[in-house]
């Protein structure tokens, strides 16, 4: 090899740095909180938290990408990945900015110390206003997919959350939902299974998919005590500004109206 010259490994990964720093799609807009230690993010539905095998850019370069430009860094940003959102899933996503920022949220989710809410869409109403599924779920890992079974079945695990109705359109009802435990595709896999699929996610039941393959759950609330600070931390995601339906539910909720909307 020429003095000065690259492996096809350093030039590949050379080139994909300098190609996340063009195309990121980071903005200030999509910050929704951020200190020393810690950086929240709302992410959209096309967005892939870390790596998997389409080799598509994680949200986590693009995280780091725009705060090297913004900061003018010249090295290397750090950027601990502290849990995980599902591909077809908008909204926050908490990213760690220090290696003691990441191992205490670690912790902190370990201990469930993290209060999460959701938002979502739903194609059928639930059985009553408000309520509360345990289930026990079991993961089949060649379809990703996570079945409601006994609770007897091997593998399976309790799940637990709670929901109420926000308000109902003509076709959809918007639930906020209340997660207790973690599990792979839970709101997904436990509404699914009372006939209540969320819009848009066909590997759960739903009718069709939606325009560019998301679904109409997204992560819209946390709270915590900040794992380094020790101060009360809330942070709530504007639901997708581009798409209608998301945009009239959201302002309904928030403009106090009629449980019902046309």
């Amino acid at each position: 090899m020429r003095p000065g010259s690259l492996s096809g490994a350093r030039q590949f990964a050379r080139f994909r740095a300098i190609l996340i720093l063009m195309m990121y799609v980071m903005d200030d807009e999509r910050v929704l909180y951020e200190d020393n230690h810690l950086i929240i993010v709302n992410k959209l539905s096309s967005e892939i938290v870390q790596g998997d095998k389409t080799g598509d850019t994680t949200l986590a370069e693009s995280v780091q990408a725009y705060i090297k430009k913004r900061d003018g860094k010249a090295g290397n940003v750090f950027i601990g990945i502290t849990h995980r959102l599902d591909r077809p899933t908008s909204g926050i996503v908490i990213f760690a900015k220090t290696s003691k920022g990441l191992s205490r949220m670690n912790k902190l989710f370990r201990e469930q110390g993290v209060s999460k809410s959701y938002w979502a869409v739903l194609q059928k109403a639930p059985p009553e206003e408000e309520g509360r599924f345990e289930d026990y779920l079991w993961r089949d890992k060649r379809k990703n997919r996570s079945y409601v079974g006994e609770k007897g079945k091997k593998d399976a695990k309790r799940a637990a959350l709670s929901y109420k109705v926000l308000c109902r359109s003509e076709n959809y009802t918007l639930a906020e939902i209340d997660l207790e435990t973690g599990r792979h595709h839970q709101i997904r896999a436990q509404f699914s299974a009372r006939g209540c699929a969320i819009k848009g996610d066909l590997k759960y039941g739903a009718k069709r998919s939606n325009p560019g393959g998301g679904i109409h759950l997204h992560a819209r609330r946390v709270r915590f005590i900040h794992p380094v600070k020790g101060e009360p931390v809330e942070v709530t995601a504007p639901v997708p500004k581009d798409d209608i339906l998301w945009q009239d539910l959201e302002q309904t909720v928030e403009k106090g109206e009629s449980r019902s909307i046309e």
